[in-house]
This record gives C-alpha cells, sequence and structure tokens, in this order.
C-alpha cells in the first residue's frame, strides 16, 4: 500500500513539476512579442482650421445637455432604445468580445477531463488463459493538449490584434450612436420646419383667395379687368399647389423620423409648428484640430485598426520561429471499473513535448509578412483620410457659422422690405397708379423671402448640429454597451 501511494506521489509530482515549469514559460512569455513597437503617425492636417480664427479648447456637452428641448429629447431616447442599425452595431461589440474572449484562451492551456473504456475479445490461442475471454480496460485522465507555448508572442500578437478589433468595433458603435442622435435631431428639425412652411402657405393661399374675392368684386364692379382677375387667379393656384407639396413633405418626414426612431411618434407628442418655439441647440466649443484626434470616435476606430495591423505583423514575423507544443495528462487506469477509484487501478501519465521549426515553404511565411507589413500601411493611409475628412468637415462648418449671422439679418431685412413692397404695390394699385402686375411681383418676392428665412433659420441650426457632430460630439456613457 506504502509503495503504490509512494509511486502514486511521484508521479504526481513529476507532471506537477513540468506544470509549473510550461506555466514559468508562458508567463514569462507574455510579455514577449515580435511586433514593431507603435508610433501615432503624425496628423496630416494644418495647426488651425480654415477661416476657423481662434479657438479654444472645450468639453463637448453630453447629449442631453446639447440637446435641451425636452420633445427633441424624447426622441433621441426613442431612437437609442430601438434603432435596428443601431441594435447590430451594440451586437457587433458582444460578437468582436466573444471573438476576443476566444482569442485570449489561447494564451493558457484548456484542461480537460475524460475517461474511456475499451473492450476486446480474444480468442483462446492468444489469450493468456488458454481459453476465449473479453479483456476490459477502464481509464480517467486529466490533462491538456497540444498547448502551444507562446515563446515568440505570435498568440500574443494574435490576441492583441482582436482586442484592438474589439475597441475598433466600439468606436464604431459610438459613431453610429452620434450619427443617429444627429440624423434625428436633424429630422425633428426639418419636420418643424416644414410644418411652418405649411402655416405660411397656407396663410398665403388664404390671403390670395381674399385678393382673388376682391378682385372678383371689382371686376362685377367694373373697376378690374379680366387680365386682373387671371393674375389672381395665378397666384393663387401656385399658393395652392405649394400647399398640397408642403403637407406631403410633413407626411414624408415624419415617415423617415419614424424610420429613425424605430417606432411610431407617440400619439401624446406635441405638435410644434415653429423653429422659435424649440429650445435652441447649445453652443458648441470648437476646439484645437488636434482634439479631433481624441474626440472624433471614428478617427479613433481607425487608430485601433492601425494598432491591430501593427500587432499582426508579430504574429507574421513569429512564424519565422519554432513552435512548441505540449500535451500533457495523468490518470487512472483499472481493468476493474469497481477498482479504477481505489489502491487497485495503476496511475498512468502521458508527457509529449513537440517542436515544429519552419525550413522550407516556399516563401509563403515571407509573404504572410508582406501582407501584414502593407496592411498596416494601408491602415496608416485610412487613418490619415479619417483625419483629413473630419479636419475638412469641421473647416466647412466653421466656415458657414461665421457666415450664417449675417445671412440670417440681411434675409430678415429682405423679409420685412418685401412685405413694405407688397402694401405699397397693393395701395397703388387699389388707387389706380399701378397695374396689378407690381402687386404680383411683390407678393411672389414676399413669398419667397419668407420661405427662405425659414430655411435659413433652420440652416442655423442645422449648422450647430453639424459642428457638434464633426466635433465628435458628447453621449451618455449609459448608452454605450460596457
Amino acid at each position: 500500500m506504502q509503495g503504490v501511494t509512494s509511486r502514486r506521489t511521484g508521479l504526481f509530482k513529476f507532471v506537477f513539476l513540468h506544470g509549473m515549469y510550461a506555466a514559468s514559460c508562458i508567463f514569462l512569455a507574455m510579455g514577449c512579442t515580435l511586433a514593431p513597437t507603435y508610433v501615432r503617425p503624425d496628423a496630416p492636417i494644418p495647426n488651425t482650421y480654415r477661416n476657423g480664427g481662434e479657438t479654444a479648447a472645450g468639453a463637448l456637452p453630453a447629449w442631453k445637455n446639447f440637446f435641451p428641448d425636452a420633445s427633441m429629447q424624447s426622441l433621441i431616447a426613442l431612437a437609442l432604445e430601438n434603432n435596428r442599425d443601431l441594435r447590430v452595431s451594440m451586437l457587433n461589440i458582444e460578437k468582436t468580445r466573444a471573438q476576443y474572449r476566444i482569442q485570449r484562451a489561447d494564451i493558457l492551456p484548456a484542461v480537460n477531463a475524460g475517461g474511456k473504456v475499451s473492450n476486446q475479445l480474444k480468442p483462446a490461442d492468444i489469450s493468456t488463459s488458454g481459453t476465449k475471454e473479453i479483456e476490459r480496460e477502464y481509464s480517467v485522465e486529466l490533462g491538456f493538449s497540444a498547448f502551444e507555448l507562446d515563446i515568440f508572442g505570435r498568440i500574443r500578437s494574435l490576441t492583441e490584434q482582436t482586442l484592438e478589433t474589439y475597441y475598433s468595433v466600439e468606436e464604431e458603435a459610438r459613431s453610429a450612436q452620434l450619427s443617429l442622435i444627429a440624423e434625428v435631431a436633424a429630422m425633428y428639425l426639418q419636420l418643424v420646419s416644414d410644418r411652418e412652411t405649411y402655416d405660411l402657405t397656407a396663410a398665403t393661399v388664404e390671403n390670395r383667395q381674399k385678393n382673388f374675392d376682391l378682385i372678383q368684386n371689382r371686376l362685377n364692379a367694373g373697376t378690374a379687368s379680366d387680365l386682373d382677375l387671371s393674375q389672381a387667379q395665378t397666384i393663387l393656384d401656385e399658393a395652392r399647389v405649394r400647399l398640397a407639396d408642403a403637407a406631403t413633405t410633413i407626411d414624408q418626414d415624419a415617415s423617415s423620423l419614424e424610420l429613425l426612431i424605430g417606432t411610431a411618434i407617440p400619439k401624446d407628442f406635441p405638435e410644434v409648428r415653429k423653429l422659435s418655439d424649440i429650445i435652441p441647440l447649445q453652443n458648441v466649443p470648437e476646439g484645437l484640430p488636434s482634439e479631433l484626434l481624441e474626440r472624433r470616435p471614428d478617427i479613433r476606430a481607425a487608430e485601433h485598426v492601425l494598432k491591430g495591423a501593427n500587432a499582426n505583423i508579430g504574429a507574421a514575423r513569429a512564424n519565422f520561429f519554432p513552435r512548441i507544443a505540449l500535451t500533457a495528462s495523468f490518470g487512472m487506469l483499472s481493468a476493474d471499473y469497481s477498482n479504477l477509484w481505489n489502491d487497485g487501478s495503476q496511475s498512468t501519465w502521458t508527457f509529449f513535448p513537440q517542436i515544429t521549426l519552419p525550413i522550407f515553404n516556399t516563401g509563403k511565411n515571407l509573404a504572410l509578412l508582406d501582407v501584414s507589413e502593407v496592411e498596416r500601411d494601408i491602415a496608416v493611409a485610412r487613418y490619415e483620410k479619417a483625419i483629413q475628412n473630419a479636419f475638412s468637415e469641421v473647416g466647412k462648418a466653421l466656415s458657414q457659422r461665421i457666415h450664417i449671422v449675417d445671412q440670417l439679418e440681411a434675409q430678415e431685412s429682405l423679409v420685412s422690405a418685401s412685405m413694405r413692397s407688397r402694401q405699397h404695390a397693393d395701395a397703388r394699385y387699389k388707387e389706380g397708379v399701378s397695374p396689378y402686375i407690381n402687386v404680383l411681383d411683390a407678393e411672389r418676392s414676399l413669398f419667397s423671402a419668407q420661405q427662405t428665412l425659414i430655411a435659413t433659420r433652420l440652416k442655423r441650426e442645422m449648422n450647430a448640429l453639424t459642428l457638434y457632430k464633426v466635433l465628435g460630439g458628447g453621449w451618455d456613457e449609459n448608452y454605450i454597451a460596457n
């Protein structure tokens, strides 16, 4: 009994010490990779924005602070909860997180337990007893199979590449969220603007109908001509056509908004009909060009892809070095199942180290290294292009921001002047001083100026929204998958 116990203890120590040795190699090798040291490429952009003036750094507010209007907030919240495209982006995060865990699992051995039973019928002429008999063998084992010692960091590099992919997908989801928030806000602003245009057109139709009726009465009284009546009919019909078109546009806006929020607009949702009734968007600090690298999720995603490509070079370089794999197990063996768990069983173990050294593979490893290096260069170019696109978008938004105030003031002045011209033309026509065609021109000019004023006010809000988006926006962390 003591001999059996001593033998088992010795075997256990042997397997344990070899296992500890393998584990030591693992942990010593974990910090070693052949990947080149990552250095962030210089940003291929100027130090200042074109026409941006002096800019000051500042934190962008979270979206709930940037969009203070309660109705807009409720729509954005619905979209963040129900939009299917955003849902796919969040699920992609979960998928890549699981893929990272799968790859990371290769760093440590997978220990498995197993059992088996073998049955063999031996004829009498070869059996030890001289009679036909059935031999049975029972065994249980605990061990790991074909575990690769990551001495040259191949698995470590692949794990790092998978981790950077996960980070990239997470940033892409943030970018998708930011785009969704901006799209919902923009569509809501467009809907309210189109409602305001509809109301303006409806009021114009009503006013032109009154003028038409007035000229009809003047024609009956002999103080107006058929030409005056036809001209009044023309601008009335023009307004009616525009009214029908405005109604169609509102329905289309509502459908587009429902697609973005992923559900129907609530029945109790307030029907805002003027842009001035919406609480204005908050001011956006422009920030410095270099801050785009930290603010924009699409730029951060491109950099994570670049880091992953850099790590992949380490895995390709490791292919030139030997691979060492270990297979080991420890178990018990018995001819009788009832004796498998007591002293009637025999200890058994296996330890099978294997080394593979690449000698000739027709240049495959060299080609793989070339591919990984070219992929890294492609990732650098895409990263730089993402920065340039971001810089261009911010520059355009800042340029519009500079001139939008002057444009709005000029448009408001134009509307006031057009209203006075319309009043003077109408008075001169009623006095018989000028023809009705002057009234028509003044009426059309006023209506056009009023429509453009609504569009300019919308442009001002859209510019603030665009600037918020292209600078990287802000978000509520509760909506980002962790």
